[in-house]
């Protein structure tokens, strides 16, 4: 079966190998030469994603039968409403869906609507006065969001980026009067403390088969110290769940995106393709922080290597409308880790050369997956954004981590990782957090 592949970095290099293991004949549109999605791909071009007018001639010549989205970029422009308006079935969700995550305010107002549970108290404004008065009301730590998209780097948080009701005000005016996210309107959230975890779900309209949980680090540095990034890392574990992650927990985020894709099939907006759900467990329960309409990168490298069912049969059930709500993953635990250029979440390095030794990678049993590079003569290059996924996949935890850090001795150049993702330390330091959260329930 011909199927286009969408984009060009890790996550949707990991796509394409779960496509290579079916069997499929790749034809794939990047903005930048991936070496690992073009050496699988049978041919690809190097175009802007968002030019969905051009991706879809290029696919129409090339008899392509089914569409994979990877990028949030060119589902906000409606490249599934464009591909199937010319007989290209897509996994991904139309330009009316995929607002779940393209704008902010609509997520927030649609789970207040139909009352699910995970709801974080939200105001959206367009105008600094309205927010003024807001906060002299609220009296809380807040959260200001951008309502568009901002590569995940436009989020702030007071206590930690803003430090005060100023800090929160002056940001605020930088969104409205820059159009940061693309509009001058905003939203304003309170503050969650709490564990991050992220659960992904295949969803054909009506059913959802979701994933094992995985936990990104989004700051640049051990410790989860440094500026935020599109994600250093992330660790999954063999028996769906993460170490600080109650099975009752898991279920309940389970829970709210099957009512999410209920309340969007009733509101004639019906959701398909994967829906990304960042959750925070807080003292007062489980919350929704938000939803992205498509693979998590990193988090597709930690669940696709591991998924025992065939990848284009569950592409085609998604499209069909006859997905299975129970999808087979191995019993395996995984570890990524991200190589990127120096400077990442600040200003990268642009152009600096990566030396790697790819047969000594996989011989460590790692999954290699290049992201955001570009190639020359053979050579790697560095973007401005993230380099190399490296992914550990062993029985536990322990194993998949040190596989990592195994094969990120073949790797130099001008780049840093973090070492400390799924090591013990990392993780014990997560547990007793949960454990202070929890007991603070009963306090």
């Amino acid at each position: 079966m011909k199927v286009l592949n969408v984009g060009g970095g890790a996550r949707e290099h990991s796509i394409v190998e779960a496509l290579k293991k079916s069997g499929a004949e790749i034809y794939t549109v990047m903005k930048n030469k991936n070496p690992g999605i073009a050496d699988a791909s049978v041919e690809h071009v190097l175009m802007d994603e968002c030019e969905t007018e051009n991706v879809a001639e290029w696919a129409i010549s090339k008899g392509v039968e089914l569409a994979i989205i990877g990028p949030e970029g060119p589902l906000g422009e409606g490249i599934v409403d464009l591909l199937e308006s010319k007989g290209i079935p897509c996994v991904g969700p139309s330009k009316a869906a995929a607002q779940i995550e393209i704008d902010k305010e609509y997520a927030r107002d649609l789970m207040k609507r139909h009352n699910i549970p995970g709801y974080v108290e939200h105001r959206a404004f367009d105008n600094l006065e309205d927010i003024k008065q807001f906060l002299e009301q609220f009296g809380r730590d807040v959260v200001v969001k951008p309502i568009g998209l901002t590569g995940g780097k436009g989020v702030k948080i007071m206590g930690e980026q803003l430090q005060n009701y100023d800090d929160v005000l002056a940001y605020c005016g930088e969104i409205l009067e820059s159009k940061i996210g693309g509009q001058s309107r905003l939203i304003i959230e309170e503050r969650c403390i709490g564990e991050e975890f992220t659960l992904q779900a295949f969803c054909d309209g009506k059913t959802l088969a979701p994933m094992p949980a995985v936990q990104d680090h989004k700051r640049a540095y051990e410790g989860d110290e440094g500026p935020n990034t599109g994600g250093m890392g992330s660790y999954s574990e063999s028996d769906w769940l993460l170490p600080f992650l109650t099975e009752e927990e898991y279920k309940q985020a389970v829970d709210i995106m099957k009512q999410t894709i209920e309340a969007m099939a009733e509101e004639g907006t019906p959701y398909k393709g994967v829906l990304y759900g960042q959750f925070m467990i807080t003292a007062e329960g489980l919350k929704l922080i938000e939803y992205n309409a498509r693979f998590g990168d990193p988090e597709s490298m930690n669940v696709l290597p591991t998924l025992q069912d065939d990848f284009l049969t569950i592409c085609r059930q998604i499209v069909d409308g006859n997905l299975s709500a129970a999808i087979s993953f191995d019993r395996k635990a995984t570890v990524c880790k991200y190589v990127v250029p120096v400077g990442y979440g600040v200003e990268s390095l642009v152009g600096e050369k990566i030396h790697l030794d790819e047969g000594a990678i996989r011989n460590t049993g790692a999954e290699l997956f290049y992201a955001s590079v570009n190639e020359e003569g053979g050579q790697i290059y560095t973007t401005s954004s993230r380099s190399l996924g490296i992914v550990g996949v062993a029985n536990t935890l322990t194993e998949a981590e040190s596989i990592s850090e195994e094969a990120l001795r073949h790797i130099s150049g001008k780049a840093f990782m973090r070492h400390d993702i799924g090591k013990p330390e990392s993780i014990q330091r997560k547990i007793a957090r949960m454990e202070e959260i929890r007991g603070s329930r009963s306090a």
